[in-house]
């Protein structure tokens, strides 16, 4: 038998003015964003899906994912796409988002925040960290924002990364 608890907290959110999607994945960070291309794609929205991992073996495969999104790929030894990590493609590509999907590492999220011209963007993104209760009682999933703590399983799991501290 197994007992699941689900879904918690809050998810992404597609602002109504919205026409152009870029999603970020770091490794596994594709799962919420499948969903999310295929929620996009049904409102008629143009997808791009910025899609990294270490090696070209460990990448999402492509033939799973909707044909209407735009792929573009980096791994860390160059085996497949870009020679680098995800981040590095949004130089070339996060002008044209109106609006901005990560999932992924604590550290991608860390280079996204940094840039000057991701500021103006809206970028949410999906925290990737142990829950440990799901209600919000243990407070092992706290993050810090610049509202004070937050929970992921209460507040989250999505943020915009503006209001995350690091």
């Amino acid at each position: 038998m197994i007992d699941l608890l689900g879904p918690l907290g809050h998810g992404f959110e597609i602002g109504a003015k919205s026409r152009n999607l870029l999603l970020v994945a770091g490794g596994i960070g594709i799962a919420p964003l499948v969903a999310l291309a295929e929620k996009g794609i049904a409102k008629g929205l143009g997808i791009t899906l910025l899609l990294g991992a270490p090696t070209q073996a460990q990448l999402y495969p492509s033939h799973l994912l909707p044909p209407e999104v735009k792929l573009v790929v980096a791994t860390e030894d160059g085996s497949a796409g870009r020679r680098g990590v995800v981040t590095d493609l949004l130089v070339d590509i996060a002008a044209d988002a109106d609006q901005i999907f990560a999932c992924g590492p604590l550290s991608m999220y860390e280079a996204m925040a940094g840039p000057e011209w991701l500021k103006g963007k809206s970028v949410q993104v999906s925290m990737e960290v142990r829950m440990g209760c799901g209600f919000g009682g243990c407070y092992g999933c706290a993050i810090e924002t610049n509202a004070g703590m937050k929970l992921v399983c209460q507040d989250g799991p999505v943020f915009d990364l503006k209001d995350i501290i690091w």
